[in-house]
Parts: structure tokens; C-alpha cells; sequence
């Protein structure tokens, strides 16, 4: 058993840069180009800067190769234009002298400036991608590091979308900004020094005109596509949620014949899609169309001068064909400012929502100086605790307890009672608003997070496993355990039978967040990673309050044998799974309410013993409901049983009679 995809080890990512300023700057070119920067420049790696350099060189190389294709261009007409009269046939000092040659020679030229442009994007190509993959990295790194509170809140299906539109927007802007802009800016300059040099201030001016008339256009017709673009990027978002979280909820869809309620929900966020969509279409065409009229208009005027200057005799029929050569090639650039500023914008409504999850500070940080938590015994104490999720909201009210070394101690109480809220603050996914929590005797708010986590073990409720294999899933308690350990701890957590008995044994695949698996079966896996992980420390969160009552046994015999020897702390629902605990904590409107061993709550007759009665009249009355449903299958079984033509009558005051 040998699984290829094994979780990853834990990396130290570096210091996260500052994005707070970007994301409240809608729309701003220079926070973006200065956020983007460190990632296009990067310090630590002289190979990205090199090809920058390089790519920079090529760039201006390219372009003086292009401003030389015009000037071939009308040395080639000026010497058609001078082909002697009666002169049909080239000589062989004609061919070398003009037309030929120099038509060969403009043919080359344009060969050469693509073949450096080419070059040019193909060693720059490197750094774009290393830009967006170390963007999307620490995104990603990010979005780990935010608290629990931003994770119950978020929306995965449009949190997905954001960060795809966002890589897709840093790779534009990274490319426009180096590929296109830059070339751009340099071809206008050097397309305006010739002109000014080869013909007259006129034609510069006529050029300065139109493209002054073509940026403002542009930029006018950008900014008000901008908040069509955004209505576009939030209905998309929107439809993908829905999409995402309707297929991951397919079950529920199902138990509710809810397809058509569904498939109206979405067809509604897609129909606001088409919509935006639409429009963003209907914009771009306007934008286009009156790009072409300014620029026609300026090549118009261009051309005419230049058509009254060879009638004059102050210019050659090789300077009118030169002139349009350098009106289409400064389209060139024109066009791709135009298409770069609007896409540059498109780019940056992309990444708004990726700057504003960057933007946004951990609730939960590391102090500086922090050191790692140093186990011992693995003694848990709760300091007159307090919390609550909303500031007019108290939910732990001074609790006080200790879970000492190696010892078992559980939490009780009815629903809302707070039992699951002690377990998040353990893990420190919250920072307690007075009291402390302490590990061996340091308050876990002066430790690394990770260091606490890595001592303590957890076995949920509602296990969800990645859709991977089983033994991915197993491994997970431990990046790089050999297989013969990974199943060790599957036989420990009684499950190795199982995983044996499938085709494809440890590399089963497990399913969309482990669907494919039985709530018992996945239970074992938890339980597993969690032998594999070794934790001195075990968190069950009513580990088995979602099982039948014959797998619930089953379960807890394999969590009796995990939690042997380490420090325990159980958070049930089902009473009947902790009367073993060393201590019983009855936990209710956020105070202990009792605290005593099975037994001595018992004798109390409080808080406790209540509970205890009402399970039990609860659970005889599922009992019951099972003989009556199993003596009523036995009965329809016996009628199905009987000679054709008999009928069987039953009454719940006579005896059944047989007719």
C-alpha cells in the first residue's frame, strides 16, 4: 500500500506584506503596480531579476528593429518609383542596388522584431508565473491563517470564484504591464521623434492630437465600464455559490425534491450573469467603435498632408506610403494602450476581493517572541474563562476546571449549553475574553499556535474527510508515516478489516467530504489519524452522538483505547459514553453547574440525574419503537407466507384469526 499524494510537511511561510492600502483604493493603477512589485522584482531570487534585465534590453531592441520597417518600406517605393523608362526587365546591379534587396530587407526586418518579441515573452514568462503563483500561495496561506470566525462566515463557492478571477487578473496585469505597456509607451516616443525629423511639426501635431483624443476616450469609456464589469464579477459569484453549495448539499436536495426550487435559484443568478454580461459586451463594442473613428480620422489627416507635400514636390511617393506605414504601426500601440488600460482595470476589479481577504489581520496571531509549547504531563486548566462570540453575548461565564495528566474528565450539559466553545478555545481558533487556559502551566496565548496543535488530538462530531484515498486521509495525522504505521493505527481504530475488504484496499477513494463511507466507518478514519498523530493531548467532540446505538459501542471501545494514558477531555452529548470519566462536569448557561463521577451526580439527583432519566426514557422509548416495528415486519412476513386465498385478520383486542 503505497499512497503517491501525501499530505504536505508544515512550512514557515515568510512575513506577510501589507495589502490595506490596495484594498481600499477601488480601481488604483499605482497601489496595485506597487503591491504587485516585490513579487515582479524579487529579492531573494537573481535568476527572475536577470530575465527582467533581459527581457527589459529586447524590449527597446524590438522596437528600434520596428521604427527601421517603415523607413525600408519607402527606400523600396522610392527605388520602384526610379525604375528607368523602357526598362522591363531588372539588371542584375538594379537587383542589387534597390526594389529587391530591399523589399528582401523589409521582409527580414519584420522577421527579426517578431522573433526578438517572441524571445522577449518567452523569458519574461517565468517571472509572470513565479508572480502569480507566490500571490496565489500566500493568498491561500492567508486565508489558513484567518480565524474560525471568517471561515464560518465565508461563502466557499464565491471565495473560490474571487481567488480564480484573481490569478487570472495578477497574470494579466503582470503581462499588459511589462509586455504591452512598456513596449507601448516606447514605440509612441520613437513613432513622434521620427515623424518630427522625417516630415514636419504638422504631422506631429495632428498625431499628438488624435492620440490625446484616443487615451481620453479610452479612459473615459474604461471608467464607466468599470462598475459594469464589478455587477458582472458579483453575479458571477453569486451563481457559482449557489451551484457549489447546492451540489455539495445534493442529499438534502434529494430528500426534499428540491431540483426545480434549485434549478430556479441558479437560473436566477445566471440570468443576472447574462445580463451584466451583456452589457459588458455592449460597452466594449461602443469603446471599439469609437477608437476606430479617432484613429481613421487622425490617419485621414496624416495621409492628406502627406498626399499635398508629393504633389508640392516636398516629399516622395516613398514618404506617402512610409507615412501610412507609421499611422497603421502607431495603431498598433494605440490599440493595445487602449486594450491594456481597459484590461489592466478589468484586472484590478478581479483582485479587489483577493486584496480585501489580504487586507484583513488574523483575528488570532502569534506574540512576538513566541516560544513553543513544552508538553510534560499534558495537565489542561481553565481559569475562570470567559467568553462569547458577540460582546453582548456571554457564553462562558467564569468557567473553572482542570483535566489533570493522564486523566479523563468530560463536559455534559444540554444544547446552547456552550460544551463545543470550550474545545475552540482549547485549539485557540478564539482568544478568551478573561481568565486564561493553560497547558502544563503556560497560557497558550504566549505559545506558537502550531506547537498547540500539534499536542493536541481531535475526533469531531461530523468527521469530513478530504476526497482523497483512505490512506491520505489516515496520513493526515502524520505527513511522511511509513505505510506499515498507517495501518498500525487503522488496526487500532478497528477499520483495517474494512479498508482490507475493498477492491482497492488503503487506496479507496473516500468521496466528496468522505460521502462514500458510512458515519461509522468514517469515525474509525478520524479516530485513526488521530492514533497516527500521537497527540499527548485528546479533544473527543461528541465523537459518537451521530451513531446508532450498536456502532456507538462499537466506537467508543476504540476511543476508550486511544485515550488511554493520555490527558482527555470528552465533550458528549449521549451521557451513556462518559460514566467511565475520572470527572463529570455538568456544564449550563455558560457556568458548571455540578461536577462529581457518575455515581455521586447520580446520588445528587440534580442537573445530572435529570439528564441521565430523560436519556433513558428516550432511549427505552426508541427500544420500544424497534420491537414494534420488528413484530410488525414479522407479521406482514407471516401473511406473505400464508396459502393462497386466506386472509389474515388481526385485531389489537382478539387474537389473530386466520379466514
Amino acid at each position: 500500500m503505497s499512497d503517491s499524494s501525501t499530505p504536505p510537511v508544515a512550512a514557515v511561510s515568510p512575513k506577510r506584506r501589507s495589502f490595506k492600502g490596495v484594498s481600499s483604493a477601488k480601481g488604483a493603477l499605482g497601489g496595485t503596480i506597487t503591491a504587485l512589485w516585490p513579487y515582479l522584482w524579487p529579492a531573494d531570487r537573481a535568476d527572475l531579476k536577470a530575465r527582467v534585465a533581459a527581457t527589459t534590453a529586447l524590449l527597446f531592441l524590438a522596437k528600434f528593429a520596428t521604427m527601421g520597417v517603415p523607413f525600408i518600406f519607402k527606400w523600396a517605393t522610392d527605388a520602384l518609383a526610379h525604375i528607368p523608362d523602357g526598362q522591363h526587365e531588372p539588371d542584375f546591379a538594379w537587383l542589387l542596388a534597390a526594389p529587391v534587396l530591399l523589399t528582401l530587407a523589409y521582409g527580414f526586418s519584420r522577421i527579426v522584431v517578431a522573433g526578438i518579441t517572441q524571445l522577449r515573452d518567452g523569458i519574461f514568462a517565468a517571472v509572470a508565473l513565479n508572480a502569480v503563483r507566490k500571490l496565489a500561495l500566500e493568498t491561500f496561506e492567508h486565508m489558513h491563517a484567518l480565524s474560525l470566525r471568517f471561515h464560518l462566515e465565508r461563502k466557499t463557492g464565491g471565495l473560490t470564484r474571487v481567488l480564480e478571477r484573481a490569478r487570472e487578473g495578477i497574470e494579466t496585469i503582470v503581462r499588459m504591464l511589462v509586455l504591452q505597456l512598456a513596449p507601448t509607451i516606447v514605440e509612441m516616443v520613437l513613432v513622434m521623434v521620427v515623424l518630427l525629423f522625417a516630415f514636419d511639426w504638422r504631422y506631429v501635431a495632428v498625431v499628438a492630437v488624435t492620440v490625446t483624443l484616443y487615451t481620453w476616450f479610452t479612459y473615459a469609456a474604461s471608467e464607466w465600464r468599470i462598475q459594469i464589469r464589478r455587477d458582472m464579477n458579483e453575479s458571477d459569484t453569486e451563481a457559482n455559490t449557489k451551484a457549489v453549495d447546492s451540489l455539495l448539499n445534493y442529499e438534502t436536495v434529494k430528500y426534499f425534491g428540491a431540483e426545480r426550487w434549485e434549478s430556479a435559484r441558479y437560473d436566477k443568478s445566471v440570468a443576472r450573469y447574462e445580463k451584466a454580461t451583456v452589457r459588458t459586451f455592449t460597452s466594449l463594442a461602443w469603446l471599439n467603435a469609437g477608437q476606430a473613428v479617432i484613429f481613421t480620422l487622425g490617419l485621414t489627416a496624416t495621409m492628406v498632408m502627406a498626399a499635398f507635400d508629393v504633389r508640392a514636390g516636398r516629399q516622395s511617393i516613398g514618404a506617402f506610403v512610409m507615412v501610412n506605414a507609421m499611422m497603421i504601426q502607431l495603431y498598433q500601440p494605440l490599440n493595445f494602450l487602449g486594450m491594456i488600460y481597459r484590461e489592466i482595470k478589468q484586472a484590478i476589479v478581479d483582485i479587489e476581493a483577493m486584496f480585501a481577504v489580504l487586507a484583513r489581520d488574523p483575528e488570532i496571531e502569534d506574540k512576538p517572541g513566541a516560544v513553543a509549547l513544552a508538553v510534560g504531563g499534558g495537565t489542561v486548566r481553565f481559569e475562570d474563562v470567559r467568553f462569547g462570540y458577540d460582546p453582548d453575548r456571554e457564553i462562558l461565564k467564569g468557567i473553572s476546571f482542570e483535566v489533570p495528566a493522564g486523566r479523563t474528565v468530560a463536559i455534559v450539559g444540554p444544547s446552547g449549553a456552550g460544551k463545543s466553545t470550550i474545545s475552540r478555545l482549547l485549539f485557540r481558533f478564539y482568544d478568551v475574553k478573561g481568565g486564561r487556559i493553560t497547558i502544563d502551566g503556560q497560557d497558550i496565548r504566549d505559545v506558537t499556535q502550531d506547537s498547540l496543535r500539534a499536542a493536541i488530538g481531535m475526533v469531531p462530531q461530523d468527521t469530513v474527510l478530504f476526497n482523497d484515498t483512505i490512506a491520505y486521509n489516515i496520513r493526515y495525522g502524520r505527513a511522511g508515516a511509513s505505510d506499515e504505521q498507517v495501518e498500525a493505527a487503522a488496526r487500532l481504530a478497528q477499520i483495517d478489516t474494512f479498508i482490507r475488504s475493498a477492491p482497492k484496499g488503503y487506496k479507496t477513494e473516500v468521496g466528496e467530504r468522505g460521502l462514500k463511507l458510512s458515519g461509522g466507518e468514517k469515525q474509525r478514519v478520524a479516530i485513526a489519524r488521530t492514533i497516527l498523530k500521537a497527540p499527548p493531548i485528546l479533544v473527543l467532540d461528541e465523537a459518537t452522538s451521530a451513531l446508532d446505538s450498536h456502532t456507538e459501542g462499537e466506537i467508543q471501545d476504540a476511543l476508550d483505547s486511544v485515550s488511554r494514558g493520555r490527558t482527555t477531555l470528552v465533550i458528549a452529548h449521549r451521557l451513556s459514553t462518559v460514566i467511565n470519566a475520572d470527572e463529570i462536569l455538568v456544564l449550563a448557561k455558560g457556568v458548571v453547574a455540578e461536577r462529581g463521577s457518575h455515581g455521586d451526580l447520580l446520588a445528587r439527583g440534580g442537573l445530572y440525574a435529570a439528564l441521565w432519566q430523560r436519556q433513558r426514557e428516550a432511549d427505552d422509548a426508541r427500544q420500544k419503537l424497534l420491537a414494534a416495528s420488528e413484530s410488525a415486519s414479522t407479521i406482514e412476513d407471516a401473511s406473505e407466507t400464508r396459502p393462497e386465498g386466506h386472509l389474515v385478520v388481526h385485531r389489537e383486542d382478539q387474537p389473530t384469526i386466520v379466514a
